[in-house]
């Protein structure tokens, strides 16, 4: 099953949606791990060293910084990004899905937006 791992403003009902159709489910919070002031970059690379695709929901900035990460030639797990205007039960089944049906190497230097 795939790590991930939330950004500090990655919305807790989502997160709680996920972890209850899937309590198997192996998720950090970067708020937990005392990141949550951390800028994307820093985020992004605590991610790749834990081997945890990132969940947010920041396509305006995340993206460009996971594929500066990737041109550098430096590891990216992978970044899923839920679209704010997703309702959340649909964002938790999308989720699953993925969990479900994808390998890390899947996801491994992309950047996929949900709705799918």
């Amino acid at each position: 099953m795939l790590r991930f791992a939330t950004d500090q403003d990655f919305d807790g009902r989502i997160l709680a949606g996920l972890r209850k159709r899937l309590p198997e489910l192996d998720v950090e919070r970067i708020y937990d791990i005392g990141l949550s002031r951390a800028e994307d970059p820093a985020v992004l690379a605590w991610a790749a060293g834990e081997g945890r695709i990132l969940l947010t929901h920041d396509l305006r900035t995340m993206r460009g910084f996971a594929y500066q990460r990737v041109a550098a030639g430096l590891e990216m797990p992978g970044v899923l990004v839920v679209l704010r205007s997703m309702p959340i039960g649909e964002a938790v089944e999308q989720l699953v899905l993925v969990a479900a049906a994808m390998a890390p190497q899947e996801l491994r230097d992309r950047v996929l937006v949900l709705p799918l």
